[in-house]
């Protein structure tokens, strides 16, 4: 098929990689000629597994290019919109200006049939407004919906091979017509038995953002359960692990500490709360607050341990942080906790010194009042206190004796309850993690 996606970030960018790889002819249209030209020459402008080796192979075939101009997607049966939707400045709605001009320059290029595919997170009722202005823009045309469901870090995989397709539908004489598309544009993952869930517009864009509620109310009801332990003594791990034994439950995303970050979750819950109260049903999701309430509260817990670590102050003290990106196997520091709480300790005086695998350079844009290092021995020389604050193996699977060696003080605070705290112990270090009892080195 001859597709198009518009907007080539990282969900437009690995769409189009990925579509280009099951066998489509595909355009990704862009307005930042940047990233266009990275594009077309084959290479990510993000870090993402397994990207560059699909860019590179959907290249060679000839089936993907990428450009500025809209123009060039005429042509095509199916339109993907991909443009991102963040939170307004100073607001929890979402902002929907690059989806409307998205639409907008689309439309001179649409023909009778073609069919727009949102893939973007929206807020309920944008899907139904779009498909009112493709109707009237170009008769004949429509409009479907298709929400993603991309893991940073796994986005490929889940591209290629989706756990199911959520396929939003209007309810006009289109219908029929937008279906048999989308089933032959995802023909390799219908044969392969991926579910299919066939649904009305409205609900196919709740889709997306009640998953990711609901992902989100699970990682802060085990960090509101961390608060319980470190009141009562209890341990979350070894709490998470039994409760988790339940298969209503599941242990999944039941991982106790610094809380989610990054370009999705936290925007996506604040705009659903937002859109509730635009429709009338505000009570029905007012407990979001307090998971988003939760999650905060355990970047200022962090912040807190560091400074009971340092003797009750963390100024003048060097202090070593590992991790920037908002979760491992991204280079993605929107609004990542550990750049949050290396921010707090700066500016309570600490000499905090910030290192990544993938991350450094989007974190030193971002917050270029910090220190950077290029690895965890350059960051940790001379600390009196290190943070494990995003969970990437090779910082979970880091030698404590070989770290030992060239620390000022043996003190770990770990994040994300990622390692082994006896063995840690067992090298000389002194150990406290969220939810956890702190535990001295063993002698």
């Amino acid at each position: 098929m001859r597709v198009s996606v518009i907007g080539c970030g990282y969900l437009g960018g690995v769409h189009a990689a990925g579509l280009a790889a099951l066998g489509h002819d595909v355009v990704g249209v862009d307005l930042d000629p940047d990233r266009v030209e990275q594009l077309d020459r084959g290479r990510a402008p993000f870090y993402e597994p397994q990207l560059p080796e699909l860019l590179a192979e959907a290249r060679a075939t000839g089936r993907l290019r990428f450009t500025t101009d809209p123009a060039e997607a005429a042509g095509c049966a199916l339109h993907f919109l991909c443009v991102g939707t963040p939170q307004r400045p100073g607001e929890h709605a979402a902002d929907l200006r690059f989806v409307d001009a998205a639409v907008a320059a689309l439309l001179p290029h649409l023909r009778p049939g073609d069919v727009v595919v949102g893939k973007s997170t929206v807020p309920v009722g944008t899907a139904e407004r779009l498909h009112e202005q493709v109707v009237a823009g170009c008769p004949g045309a429509t409009l479907a919906w298709n929400p993603e469901f991309l893991r940073e870090g796994h986005a490929v995989r889940d591209t290629l091979e989706p756990d199911r397709l959520v396929l939003g539908l209007a309810d006009d004489g289109t219908r029929d017509h937008a279906r048999a598309l989308l089933h032959e544009v995802y023909a390799a993952a219908l044969d392969r038995g991926t579910p299919v869930v066939e649904t009305d517009l409205t609900t196919a864009q709740l889709v997306k953002v009640a998953a990711n509620a609901f992902l989100a109310t699970k990682i802060s009801f085990i960090n509101a359960m961390a608060e319980m332990c470190e009141a009562t003594g209890g341990d979350v791990t070894d709490l998470a692990d039994a409760i988790g034994r339940d298969a209503r439950i599941g242990r999944q995303f039941l991982s106790a500490g610094l809380g989610f970050g990054g370009g999705c979750l936290p925007k996506d819950i604040r705009a659903f709360m937002a859109r509730a109260g635009e429709v009338g049903a505000v009570q029905a999701l007012t407990f979001l607050r307090e998971v988003d309430s939760i999650n905060l509260r355990r970047r200022v817990r962090m912040a807190d341990l560091a400074r009971e670590e340092c003797g009750g102050s963390v100024a003048g003290r060097r202090i070593a942080v590992l991790g920037a990106a908002f979760k491992p196997h991204s280079d993605d520091v929107r609004d990542s906790p550990a750049l949050s709480v290396a921010a707090q300790l700066l500016l309570e005086g600490g000499e905090v010194v910030v290192t990544d695998p993938q991350a450094v350079e989007n974190a030193r844009r971002s917050r270029p009042d910090l220190k950077f290092a290029a690895g965890p021995e350059e960051a940790a020389a001379d600390a009196d206190l290190v943070l494990l604050l995003t969970e990437w193996p090779e910082y979970v699977g880091i030698d404590p004796r070989a770290l030992g060696r060239v620390v000022r003080h043996r003190r770990l605070l770990d994040g994300r309850n990622a390692v082994d705290p006896a063995r840690w112990r067992a090298a000389g270090w002194s150990y406290r993690a969220l939810g956890r009892p702190a535990l001295a080195a063993e002698s």
